[in-house]
């Protein structure tokens, strides 16, 4: 009888065992799926000439697979201190993780340059710079003497926010603002959108919620025709205030 006994403990410690050794197995593959991260290495030239060629590349990975049907690469540029004036150009699939354009610059100036990259239901945007001829613009060192006043953010800050397109009145949307904060997404920041018309007696302010690591998204009808102006406010507890203006056109 004790044999028996025995014999049925031995049985239970092997599947008691057995059973651990899958949780474990379990928690090191989850683990290991959510130390992934979307990396982009971009790619850009330090210095080009007045209206020369050059190649903007960037090359996506996720954790160690490379990244050939990622859901948007673009490039968004413009001359330093001047972002509101941007122009973004979609990048070429090369199937093979990496992700190219070609532009070229008219004017002398230091140029910004996002590389704005969606994969895996996460979003990045490095961020590298570009002097281009001189490197100063023609007419930016007399603005400065007038005291033109030009938006700064925060060091190792950015912003993106997806412009909607095609907004009608009534029809709800989904505003949404990708941060990040040296090149990582920015998470657990407080984002609050100021929607107002040029008439308007008090602006309407929405709540985002971050639906993915550094996305902040909320949804907004807008209830007449005309141009809206979007102030976003960036607040976290590291002492980070920001804010940026962006303007939505609606037509009926």
């Amino acid at each position: 009888m004790k044999r028996w006994t025995w014999m049925f403990v031995l049985v239970i410690l092997i599947m008691m065992l057995s059973a651990c050794n899958d949780d474990s197995e379990k928690d090191t593959s989850q683990d290991t799926e959510e130390l992934k991260t979307l990396a982009v290495e971009f790619e850009v030239p330090e210095k080009a000439s007045v209206g020369e060629t050059v190649e903007l590349k960037a090359t996506v990975t996720y954790g160690d697979e490379i990244v050939n049907d990622a859901d948007e690469v673009s490039f968004e540029y413009w001359l330093q201190e001047n972002e509101d004036d941007s122009t973004t150009i979609e990048a070429i699939n090369n199937e093979d993780g990496t992700y190219t354009a070609e532009v070229s610059f008219a004017t002398d100036g230091v140029y910004e340059i996002y590389a704005h990259t969606t994969a895996r239901d996460l979003h990045t945007m490095p961020k590298e710079s570009i002097t281009v001829g001189e490197g100063i613009a023609a007419g930016e060192e007399h603005q400065h003497e007038e005291g033109h006043e030009h938006s700064s953010h925060t060091e190792g800050f950015g912003m993106h926010f997806v412009q909607p397109e095609d907004v009608q009145v009534n029809e709800e949307i989904n505003l949404t603002v990708h941060l990040e904060m040296d090149n990582e997404p920015l998470e657990e920041a407080r984002v609050r959108y100021e929607i107002y018309q040029e008439d308007s007696e008090t602006p309407d302010w929405v709540d985002t919620k971050e639906s993915v690591s550094g996305e902040y998204s909320s949804s907004y009808s807008f209830e007449q025709e005309g141009v809206y102006t979007v102030v976003i406010h960036v607040q976290n507890n590291e002492g980070l205030h920001e804010h940026t203006e962006k303007q939505i056109e609606v037509n009926k």
